[in-house]
């Protein structure tokens, strides 16, 4: 197993459940800005692991007969390294945004040009719950963005019920933001604040938008993610019209009943990112108005969680024929 990427938040959670995996032995673990440090040098928690990062070089992976891979690099970084694994006989989950577009123009617009488009064409979009049956086979899946998981979960059984505009409102830990030092991460900039930002221009805005509609719906959908002052977790809103307010329930619990990540509460209680923090989780509370047309789908998730590395190692799990719980029975770490 290899972890492309290991240092950044989503490389270092996958990492972290990895090495509590019973089926997993991580062989390489690579960084460019720290490569030749431990990794317990750059992150102390996860100094038993014993890994030493290596710069990304696809050779290298290879010459270790690694035969599965979780990429966890920045859009556009991912592409080539994905490329030569892939080519190599090497299954890849790509963490990142390089490989989440079916329609090539759609991935063009949110990030430029697609470097590897027959590879875009081929990767299978990794909602597990949505996707386990094309994701078991797959040579290349690609992780969902955390805004997306949290928004999805909600509004697919519901596709074919919305009417109008969705109007997608999530708030998200600073984790999400990656591990970059930018002025406005710093702590004085984000405690003691909610900030708005991208409203309606965010990039997993067509992600949704794409998903949606190619589970049938024809809802447009205008998204706004807003920064909470906490490390990790993901509270998402969604608005919207139907003249099918009474399905809204049934329709949630026909399609998460059996799942055993997701919790459908029952009506008018709400989901809370602390009762998902550390793990895979995915609470939903639904409420529909004394009409009936209209209806507020929430979620919560971790954001490192099912928004990212959770996610990953479910879909690893799926791909390998193991049960889907391994190594994510966590339960949730509050203070």
């Amino acid at each position: 197993m290899a972890v492309v990427g290991a240092t950044g938040y989503a490389g270092a959670e996958v990492v972290r459940l990895l090495h509590a995996h019973p089926a997993v032995e991580i062989v390489c673990a690579t960084s460019e800005k720290d490569a030749g440090k431990p990794l317990g040098e750059v992150h102390r928690y996860l100094s038993p692991t014993g890994l030493e990062l290596t710069a990304v070089d696809v050779g290298v992976i290879l010459e270790r007969r690694t035969d599965f891979a979780f990429v966890a690099l920045p859009h556009g970084a991912s592409t080539p390294v994905v490329r030569g694994l892939v080519d190599g006989g090497v299954r890849v989950i790509d963490v990142g945004a390089d490989f989440r577009f079916a329609d090539p123009a759609i991935y063009e617009r949110a990030y430029g040009p697609h470097a590897e488009p027959a590879l875009l064409a081929e990767a299978v979009y990794g909602l597990t719950e949505h996707a386990r049956n094309a994701v078991a086979p797959a040579r290349l899946v690609a992780n969902p963005g955390c805004y997306p998981t949290g928004a999805l979960i909600g509004l697919l059984p519901l596709a074919d019920l919305i009417e109008g505009t969705v109007f997608v409102d999530s708030k998200s830990g600073t984790s999400g933001a990656g591990r970059s030092a930018v002025t406005n991460q710093l702590f004085a900039e984000v405690t003691e604040n909610l900030r708005p930002y991208s409203v309606w221009k965010h990039r997993h805005q067509p992600e949704i938008q794409e998903k949606l509609s190619l589970a049938g719906g024809r809802a447009r959908v205008l998204f706004t993610p807003q920064l909470l002052p906490i490390a990790r977790g993901l509270l998402s809103s969604c608005y919207l019209a139907t003249s099918a307010g009474p399905e809204i329930g049934r329709r949630l619990e026909e399609a998460y009943r059996t799942e055993p990540f997701v919790r459908v509460l029952p009506r008018g209680t709400w989901p809370e990112p602390r009762n998902v923090r550390g793990t895979n989780l995915v609470e939903i509370g639904w409420q529909v108005d004394d009409d009936g047309k209209s209806a507020v789908v929430m979620t919560a998730i971790d954001n490192l969680g099912k928004g990212a590395a959770g996610q990953a190692v479910q879909n690893f799990n799926c791909m390998m024929g193991l049960d889907e719980r391994t190594g994510l029975v966590a339960l949730p770490a509050l203070p």
